[in-house]
């Protein structure tokens, strides 16, 4: 027998034997949603931190893989949960944190899938807010530049602003998010979101509707960088891929659906209802928050400064190396230099996680794709509002739904793919540690499904452009949007997911860049789509754009394919991973 399979057999053993331990039995079981836990009384203090990436996978669903791929390969072994260590009440944190019905807990990855699930659903309805907010004034710009007697390009820059500080705004939002947690994050911006919707319903020109706008989407888009954060903090690696679907559910099916019923407001109550709707929504995500998501980044060690020593001076008191008024200056100039850094230095240094390559690759497949995304939606009302169609605003915006179609089919399915692509390649290159634990990288998850969604993408942009070109019928054209969605989903859902793990330590400062970039695109492309389709027609921009989404997402996946592995390196080292 060769040593590679005695290890093999070994490593099987050990694999059995854990498949047959339960697990220990909790001094004070606590049952929430079907999991045992403890309180902290009972458990010594232990800070967690994110698990990195490269870490062991579940074992059911390895084996699941395994049934399919590799039947001979050695197993990893089964890492057993925690009972739920749960915070007491008095040490919650979080703006308002005994309002919410779920304990903390001092892991978030051992709470019960129901859970997870749970809190997965609240962030991916927040998620919804903003690129909602983006996506209905489209039906209403004419109504808007009737309203305040303004040009259209004019109304069209209540869009490009929103777009700019969806872009700029969750810099901060995130920066913060790792000082103070997730949940105070969530609370303050989604209540500012109401506000300014609010307002902008209430704007009497069209400077005071730019700015509440403006205002409104940096406001709502805290999920868009933090959400990806929280779905870190409560899900383990090998199970990611599929929250972050359903995560990316929210933000897709938004900027897709809100011109249906948007169409339907303005004509039924003008445009002042869309901002009506906003707030409304913006109210309820708030209270969903405020009692159904408890905090979930991680605790970190607590640290104690050394004592200054005392000084004996003969036969009086003692005293003090540093006196008391020095100190409290030094310690006073101390938290206000922290405070400024955290303010204006942290958000922008996120910025800098931008020099390293394997981001930058990432985020480029993203950027260009979500860009893209914007002027397909600019372009399904400017061909189907004119000759040869025709069509009336709302049956325009029923039009969107086919591309909604394939972002949840893509998010269902994509998900459960993008997990075990990951898994099947650390299988296939038996990257194991000495326990038999499963080694996964981010750059598993770039495999056929990058590829196919690369191809997609341009060829659905081509079929789009030519079909609305020369009026063909509007079937050819929802097919197309159609699998763009599913094209474009298995990007998104990628990408994200691989950010938090190429920095596991700063998972929504990955995606805020991400957010930054991308939004940036979006920004450029809301500007200059009507432009360039008058210019260019809607086959020629479409065939330039999905010319362009072919180049830059392609020669990003293999240059991802062929130096990830000394990047990630190099990026783990600089990172301290």
């Amino acid at each position: 027998m060769s040593s590679n399979d005695a290890q093999r057999e070994k490593l099987q053993e050990s694999a059995d034997q854990v498949d047959h331990v339960a697990p220990a039995a909790s001094p004070v079981p606590i049952h929430i949603h079907g999991q045992g836990a403890t309180t902290e009384k009972d458990t010594d203090d232990k800070a967690v931190s994110p698990q990195s990436t490269r870490s062991s996978l579940n074992s059911q669903t390895i084996n699941e893989i395994h049934s399919e791929t590799e039947a001979n390969a050695p197993r990893a072994v089964l890492r057993t949960k925690e009972p739920l260590v749960i915070v007491p009440r008095a040490e919650r944190r979080g703006l308002f944190a005994t309002f919410s019905i779920l304990p903390e807990v001092r892991q978030p990855r051992d709470y019960s899938n129901s859970t997870k699930w749970f809190l997965t659903s609240i962030i991916a309805i927040a998620s919804f807010a903003a690129p909602t907010g983006s996506s209905v004034f489209w039906p209403a710009l004419p109504e808007l530049s009737k309203a305040f007697d303004v040009t259209p390009t004019v109304v069209n820059l209540s869009v490009a602003f929103y777009m700019l500080s969806m872009s700029i705004f969750p810099l901060w939002w995130s920066s913060f998010s790792e000082q103070y947690g997730r949940r105070s994050i969530y609370i303050i911006s989604f209540t500012l979101n109401t506000i300014f919707c609010l307002l902008s319903g209430f704007s009497t020109n069209i400077a005071m509707l730019i700015i509440c706008r403006t205002l409104a989407g940096g406001a709502s888009a805290s999920v868009q960088a933090v959400g990806a954060g929280s779905l870190a903090d409560i899900w383990d690696p090998e199970e990611r891929g599929r929250a972050m679907g359903l995560y990316y559910c929210g933000p897709l099916l938004g900027v897709m659906t809100a011109p249906v019923f948007a169409g339907a407001l303005t004509a039924s109550f003008g445009w002042e209802s869309t901002m009506w709707f906003l707030a409304a929504y913006g109210g309820i995500t708030t209270l969903l928050i405020l009692f159904g998501l408890p905090e979930t980044l991680p605790r970190k060690k607590q640290f104690t400064s050394p004592v200054e020593p005392a000084v004996v001076v003969g036969d009086g008191p003692a005293l003090s190396r540093v006196s008391t008024t020095t100190r409290s200056v030094k310690e006073k100039t101390k938290k206000t230099a922290t405070w400024l850094r955290r303010v204006f230095v942290d958000p922008l240094r996120i910025i800098m996680f931008f020099r390293f390559p394997a981001v930058q690759c990432t985020i480029w497949c993203s950027a260009i794709t979500f860009g893209s995304l914007y002027i397909l939606n600019i372009g399904i009302q400017a061909a189907f509002s004119h000759d040869p169609y025709n069509y009336s605003p709302w049956l325009v915006g029923l039009l969107y739904i086919p591309g909604s179609l394939g972002y949840v089919l893509s998010s269902i399915f994509g998900g459960i793919w993008l997990d075990k692509v990951m898994i099947r390649e650390a299988v296939k290159q038996g990257r194991y540690d000495s326990e038999g634990k499963l080694i996964v990288l981010p750059e598993d998850r770039m495999q056929e499904n990058a590829w196919i969604a690369a191809v997609m993408v341009p060829v659905s942009f081509l079929v789009f452009g030519w079909t609305t070109q020369y009026g063909v019928h509007v079937a050819a054209a929802l097919v197309a949007t159609f699998f763009f969605g599913i094209g474009s989903m298995l990007i998104f859902g990628a990408v994200n997911t691989m950010l938090t793990e190429f920095m596991p330590n700063n998972s929504s400062s990955g995606v805020a860049l991400n957010n930054f970039v991308r939004n940036l695109f979006t920004c450029v492309g809301s500007i200059i789509a009507q432009p360039l389709l008058d210019a260019m027609g809607h086959g020629g921009l479409f065939t330039l754009l999905g010319g362009l989404c072919w180049i830059i997402v392609a020669t990003s996946i293999w240059l991802l394919k062929k130096n990830s592995h000394k990047w990630r390196e190099a990026m783990d080292k600089a990172l301290k991973v």
